[in-house]
């Protein structure tokens, strides 16, 4: 058996980071991917456009904590992961993410929005 995912996308938020009571760092982000759905009525192309949840942790997410920002093309490399819990209400909850052994930042790096210091 073999999972394995990889994905290019940009950042649909800046990252968030927290320590885990052991004291590893963990970083957690959104990353959107495009993908091409053939062109509508007026020959405009039509893309459907994915939100991943990506999961880093260690040295790696104190990278990514410190240089992924909202809008950075990224690669992200990693495994497809499952998890389930019970949320304070009783339900059961689930959600899929990507746990990232490596990420590459792609293209020039964002430029501040006019009027931002």
């Amino acid at each position: 058996m073999y999972n394995r995912i990889i994905l290019i996308g940009h950042l649909a938020g800046d990252p968030e980071s927290r320590v885990t009571t052991t004291g590893s760092a963990v970083t957690t982000f959104r990353l959107a991917t495009n993908t091409y759905a053939g062109v509508d009525d007026t020959g405009a192309r039509k893309e459907n456009t994915d939100f991943h949840t990506v999961v880093v942790f260690g040295k790696a997410a104190e990278t990514a904590k410190t240089y992924l920002q909202k809008g950075r093309l990224t690669q992200v490399e990693g495994k497809l992961h499952h998890r389930s819990w019970e949320g304070n209400d009783g339900q059961k909850r689930t959600t899929s993410e990507v746990v990232a052994d490596s990420f590459l930042m792609l293209g020039a790096r964002p430029t501040a929005d006019v009027g931002e210091a």
